[in-house]
């Protein structure tokens, strides 16, 4: 592949911690917008330069920052307008829900024993009581006077922790026109309780929306599992891929008469992941729950799974310990081997992977995959038809932080590829520099970054958006 410079033209500056980056054509406008959505709730739009803010709904966000030192993943993080907003005004909304702070599944640090069969089979016990908070989708409408309203809430979902609750986790699928949802595991580590690879578990799966299908119903139940909704949800719900940590959204591509799709899966200690896949059966979550009564299983023909937690990537998870003989080296130990097992012919294979160890020359270590995008501009030729992806900071830690950029291609035979690292001119002076999201036009011929000062969305008014232009 080959080697790429770029330059990073600021947008707008001073802005709080950048969650979404799209655009969109406003109703009655022929220029599209820039939109971004903030983590502690703030929607603005740009369009010719000048920002205005589309919607405020930081009274509708619980508290961010309040542990782990300010660090948080909770608040705004998906945001989706309808394939058809410039005419209906429909757009989505996937945000942590103010006054649902709970006590949190369990408090200690987990880490798998692979010696210890009691780690290996945690249960979430008492749901109603022993979670972090709720997290909700929701149906709102611009109306013709230009204030947007909610319509409905579509899901409420309770979360066991604070962490791995998606991020630009809403995108309309241009396939079938519905609205898809990725989820996360749940959070902590590990995956304590195995949600992502449980079929009836919300959590830790890719979910499509049939939005078109009018259910109305007034203060959806807060639930963790698929067969605890009302059943005129369920009817709206299919399930497309399990096996998830925690994905930055989805990205479609054209490909002649087919779409490529891309997803990032994060990394637990060893290495962040981006899938592709063209094909998928999705199962639509009624017929998930009438096999669950029946007590027979699913056929998961043709089902996309990504492995998780048996597998990181391309790789059985492991858990590592530093080794007394050599302290330079990590000892690793399969963590779930029985699992890594039942998966290993099911999983989906990645695209390509990246490590947060990586001696190697033009490669680097990373921390997170912040976002994967597909990119179809002629503008940047040498990135025309690859596959964009950010992570948040380069390990080993520099001073100051800074963020990467870097591509991939899907290959003639769809195999797993090399990736290569994206060079920028940016200066950002002694300033860190976390790359916290990516973002794409309508067309898939612009770019745009959003990059944050700071790791703890409590600091205000740290953030950059960017487009990438050569």
């Amino acid at each position: 592949m080959s080697k790429v410079k770029v330059r990073l033209r600021p947008v707008v500056s001073n802005i709080n911690l950048p969650t979404v980056l799209k655009t969109t054509f406003l109703p009655g406008d022929s220029i599209e917008s820039i939109i971004i959505a903030t983590q502690v709730g703030e929607i603005f739009s740009i369009r010719n330069g000048a920002i205005g803010t589309f919607l405020d709904i930081r009274q509708r966000i619980l508290k961010l920052g309040g542990s782990r030192g300010g660090y948080d993943e909770r608040g705004l993080i998906g945001l989706a307008f309808h394939p058809e907003f410039s005419y209906n005004g429909l757009f989505y909304l996937h945000y942590s829900l103010a006054g649902t702070q709970g006590p949190v599944a369990f408090s200690e640090s987990f880490k798998p024993n692979p010696c210890d069969p009691r780690t290996l089979n945690l249960k979430w016990v008492d749901r109603e009581r022993n979670y972090d908070h709720i997290d909700t989708v929701e149906e709102w409408i611009l109306r013709s006077n230009g204030q947007p309203q909610r319509r409905r809430t579509l899901l409420n979902i309770r979360r066991p922790f604070l962490n791995h609750n998606g991020v630009n986790s809403l995108n309309f699928s241009p396939e079938t026109g519905k609205l898809v949802l990725t989820t996360g595991d749940g959070g902590a580590a590990y995956d304590p309780f195995n949600l992502s690879q449980d079929m009836m578990e919300i959590a830790g799966k890719i979910i499509e929306i049939d939005v078109g299908m009018h259910s109305f119903i007034d203060h959806p139940p807060a639930v963790t599992r698929f067969n605890e909704l009302p059943d005129s949800i369920q009817n709206m719900l299919t399930v497309i891929a399990k096996g998830v940590r925690n994905i930055t959204g989805i990205s479609y591509q054209r490909y002649h008469n087919h779409y490529n799709k891309y997803v990032g899966n994060v990394g637990q200690d060893l290495v962040e992941s981006i899938f592709s896949f063209v094909r998928y059966r999705p199962i639509p979550v009624s017929q998930l729950i009438r096999a669950s009564i029946a007590g027979s299983e699913t056929d998961q023909e043709g089902f996309i799974n990504f492995g998780w937690r048996g597998w990181e990537g391309a790789f059985p998870t492991s858990v590592g310990r530093g080794c007394p003989a050599n302290t330079g080296l990590n000892e690793k130990t399969i963590s779930y081997f029985h699992e890594a097992l039942e998966t290993s012919a099911l999983r989906l294979p990645p695209l390509t992977n990246y490590y947060h160890e990586d001696p190697r020359p033009n490669k680097f270590g990373g921390t997170a995959l912040t976002g994967v995008q597909a990119y179809n501009g002629n503008d940047i030729p040498d990135l025309l038809g690859s596959v964009v992806f950010t992570d948040l900071a380069e390990t080993p830690s520099k001073s100051p932080v800074r963020g990467v950029l870097a591509y991939t291609r899907v290959t003639a035979d769809c195999k797993q590829n090399d990736y290569h690292v994206i060079e920028t001119d940016y200066h950002f002076g002694s300033n860190a520099a976390y790359y916290v999201s990516l973002g794409t036009n309508l067309n898939q011929t612009r770019l745009y970054l959003g990059v944050y000062g700071s790791m703890k969305v409590a600091e205000f008014n740290q953030g950059t958006v960017f487009e990438i232009v050569p």
